[in-house]
Parts: C-alpha cells; sequence; structure tokens
C-alpha cells in the first residue's frame, strides 16, 4: 500500500523540479497523479505511523499552486486582456472573502476560513492556469497522462471486482476520516454510506476518495478522451491506449454506481456528437432514448408484482424517487431551498457541505449551488452559475474557431463542464482538490488561449 504516499510524494518533487526548471506547467503532473489519490495517499500514510507529517503533505497542493501563480504573475511578458469570465470570477471570490473575514454566520474564524478554502481555493487554481502563456504548454503530454492515469484506475477496479472488497477497506481510509474529518464508519461495509447501493450492491472506488469522485473523475477522463483523440477535421482517431482507456471509463462509470455521473456519461457523448456532427452517435442516442422510454413503462407495470431486486430496483426505485438515497438528496433541496428563502443572504460559510458535515451542522449539503447559495446567499449563488453558463458558452463559441491543441483544451473544458452539471445537482463537486483543480486550471489555460495577444503581422520589405 505504501505505493500510493509514493507516488503523491514522487509526483511533488517532479513536479516541483519542472517549476524550478522554468516549466511551471509541470504542475499538471502532481494534479494528475498526487491528487487523484490524495486521499489514499493520506491514509495509507495514517496507517503507516506517518500521522504527524499528514498536515504537512495536505498543504503541498496549495503551496504549489501559490508558488506556480506567483511564478507566473513575475514572469508575465505581456500584460494580460481581461475577459467578462475574468471579472465576474475576480467579484464571486472578493464576495465569498468578505464572508470568511466578516463575522458572519455562527461558524468561527478557523471554521470559516476552512470553508472558504473549500469554496472558492479553485479560484486561485484558475489564474494559476488563466495568467500561463499557452505557447509554451504541450497539452498532448498531459492529457496522454489523464488517459494512462485512467486505464490504472481501471486496473485497480479489476482486483476490486475480483477480490469482491474495496481499496478503502485495506488503506485505514476510515481511521484517517475519523482522526482529520470527524467521520465516523458507516454504511454496509463499515467504511462510508456512500460505497453502499440501496439494493445492497457494492460500489467502488478505485483510488480515489469515494464512488463519486471515481465517477466524476471518469467523466473528466472521458471528455479528455474525446478532445484528445478528435483532429481539427472531427474526425475521431484512436490508438490502443486510448481504446484501453475508453474500456476503462465504461467499467470504472459503471461499477461505480452512480447515477447521476453515469447520466453525466451519456451526457457528454451526445454532446460530443452534436458539436463534432457524428450524426450516426446522436441517432443512436434518440433511438435508444426512445427504447428505453418503452422498456422503462414496461418495467413499471412489472415491478411491483415482481418484487425485482439488485439493478432494476435501483433503477426503478431512482425514477420514482423511493429509495433512502434519492429521498435524502431531495430532503437536502428542500432545506437549502427553505434556507437560502428564509436568509437569501446566506447563513455563513461552513453551515453548508463538507466542512459544515464534519462540524455536525450541515445545512442542505447535497447540492454544488445550494451549498453555495446557503453559506453566501443568492448573489453568490447565481454568480457562480452566471460563470458557469459562460463557459458553456464561450466553449460554444469558439470550439469551430480554434485549432490545434487550443481547440483540445477548448473541447475538454466544455465537456467536462457539460458533464459535472448533473453531478453537481447531487454532490459537492468542487470538494475533491482533484476534479475541481484540474476543471478550472483547464478553465483557465482554455481562457488565456482565446485572449492571447495577436501578434502583428510583418509586412514584407518594399524593394522599390
Amino acid at each position: 500500500m505504501f505505493i500510493f504516499p509514493l507516488i503523491y510524494l514522487i509526483s511533488f518533487v517532479m513536479a516541483v523540479r519542472e517549476v524550478y526548471k522554468g516549466r511551471p506547467e509541470g504542475i499538471l503532473l502532481f494534479f494528475i497523479f498526487g491528487l487523484s489519490m490524495y486521499t489514499t495517499a493520506m491514509s495509507v500514510s495514517y496507517m503507516l505511523g506517518l500521522k504527524s507529517f499528514i498536515p504537512f503533505f495536505q498543504f503541498f497542493k496549495e503551496l504549489l499552486v501559490l508558488s506556480v501563480l506567483a511564478l507566473n504573475i513575475a514572469t508575465l511578458k505581456y500584460r494580460p486582456r481581461f475577459h467578462l469570465i475574468d471579472y465576474a470570477i475576480l467579484v464571486f471570490f472578493v464576495y465569498t472573502l468578505l464572508y470568511a473575514i466578516l463575522p458572519i454566520g455562527q461558524q468561527g474564524f478557523s471554521a470559516r476560513l476552512l470553508a472558504f478554502k473549500s469554496t472558492s481555493f479553485y479560484i486561485i487554481v484558475y489564474f494559476t492556469g488563466r495568467l500561463f502563456d499557452p505557447k509554451t504548454i504541450y497539452i498532448n503530454k498531459y492529457f496522454n497522462y489523464i488517459v494512462l492515469l485512467t486505464i490504472a484506475a481501471g486496473a485497480v477496479l479489476c482486483v476490486e471486482v475480483m477480490m469482491h472488497q474495496q481499496l478503502q477497506l485495506f488503506t485505514g481510509y476510515t481511521e484517517y476520516c475519523y482522526y482529520f474529518f470527524n467521520i465516523e464508519p458507516s454504511g454496509i461495509f463499515g467504511l462510508s454510506t456512500t460505497f453502499d447501493s440501496d439494493s445492497g450492491l457494492r460500489r467502488f472506488a478505485s483510488f480515489f476518495n469515494n464512488p463519486l469522485e471515481h465517477a466524476a473523475a471518469t467523466l473528466l477522463a472521458l471528455a479528455v478522451i474525446g478532445a484528445l483523440y478528435t483532429r481539427d477535421d472531427n474526425k475521431f482517431k484512436i490508438n490502443i491506449t486510448g481504446i484501453l482507456a475508453l474500456c476503462a471509463t465504461v467499467f470504472s462509470i459503471l461499477f461505480a454506481l452512480s447515477r447521476a455521473p453515469l447520466a453525466g456519461y451519456f451526457l457528454i457523448i451526445y454532446v460530443y456528437a452534436l458539436i463534432t456532427k457524428k450524426k450516426f452517435i446522436t441517432n443512436t442516442v434518440h433511438a435508444s432514448v426512445g427504447l428505453a422510454l418503452i422498456y422503462l413503462i414496461y418495467l413499471f407495470t412489472q415491478f411491483e408484482s415482481n418484487n425485482n431486486s439488485g439493478l432494476i430496483a435501483v433503477l426503478m426505485n431512482t425514477i420514482d424517487f423511493s429509495d433512502p438515497s434519492s429521498v435524502g438528496h431531495l430532503v437536502q433541496w428542500v432545506e437549502g431551498i427553505l434556507s437560502m428563502i428564509a436568509h437569501p443572504l446566506g447563513l455563513g460559510l461552513g453551515t453548508s457541505g463538507r466542512v459544515a458535515g464534519s462540524l455536525g451542522e450541515n445545512v442542505g449539503g447535497e447540492n454544488q449551488f445550494i451549498i453555495i447559495g446557503v453559506q453566501a446567499g443568492i448573489i453568490a449563488l447565481f454568480l457562480y452559475l452566471a460563470i458557469y453558463i459562460m463557459f458553456v458558452k464561450a466553449g460554444l463559441k469558439w470550439l469551430n474557431k480554434l485549432k490545434g491543441k487550443e481547440r483540445k483544451v477548448c473541447m475538454a473544458v466544455l465537456l467536462i463542464k457539460v458533464g459535472f452539471f448533473i453531478p453537481m445537482l447531487t454532490s459537492e463537486v468542487e470538494s475533491s482538490s482533484y476534479l475541481s483543480y484540474m476543471d478550472w486550471f483547464l478553465s483557465g489555460l482554455f481562457i488565456s488561449m482565446i485572449m492571447y495577444p495577436v501578434q502583428p503581422q510583418v509586412q514584407p520589405a518594399n524593394d522599390n
């Protein structure tokens, strides 16, 4: 198990070395290989008796991001032109920062700062990517690293499925979560309820934090695969490695057994087919949806009489909102919406989401948008939604105008935003360092590419 903290440390050291040599894009090495297995690395470190080192290990990601941001600012070769998205993100950052500094809400200053980091630190990551010189980054290399990571996650998942046990049962996961986050073991398998399904089936997380993060990371991988292997003429050219990664995403999304990311997976495929004009895929999706509706009608007529269980029960209970998980989401949504109606300026940072959950005072914490609204009010919620929508619109606007690596980044960001939307309705996606950092770094890099100053064309000398 020591391999996980070893990979975490090696990826950090390699990233620092790359940055020191003047290649700040090396930070992506740590994002991809270090943050993807962050919780597993920390829990194994705890199990190996390195408890006192863990707070130091945890600070690696913030230290590296802040260092690269400072380096990018110091080495700027031109004055950046700001996009409307930049201004909106800055306003959101300053607005939520006020909620951290001012004594708003019931939480103490340290709890508010911790919640602010969970709510808004990704903005620092965004500007780290935003201030990159896009001409210096070789994006294909890092997209290929994500492909390799996806294959590795699929390989670990294969071992889990064959053993019929989650990796987290052997990594000290529950002890780590209890000691650092005050989260007690729960669920059928003694991990947490996110590893259970209502039908009794196991949900697997590979080396990610939990099955929800595993499934969402699969969406990110699918978006990157689509971007990496699609040429400027929209032809999809994939190699053996890409095929293995694509198969790994199918395997991962099925065994993570998370319904919202599964819907996001098919949404990515559908949107990809639309933007690349793949009529066969779009027609297949339309036909499949029609057949699925007919099949669902049949299942509804047979479900009660046959007393079905397993995957069919999961599907049907999801649709009619009769399973505890779906009911729990509804209760949390209603609670959060009622809170926003009663307190339109918010209850203060640390009252919803992961930090609030560790404090045992969570209000409406199973929806990324509601979590923001409950804490910082409807102004922050509308800002966040506006930023999200602007990214989707910018991706659609620029996709057919860009070529090469700029188009790959544009497509990846567009598909990630589309794919993450549904999971955001049922979880706090921004609380995952890997997902949040990769999403917002690429988002910043995308805006940097479309706002890069146009070099004036040199007129040929007049021989006369």
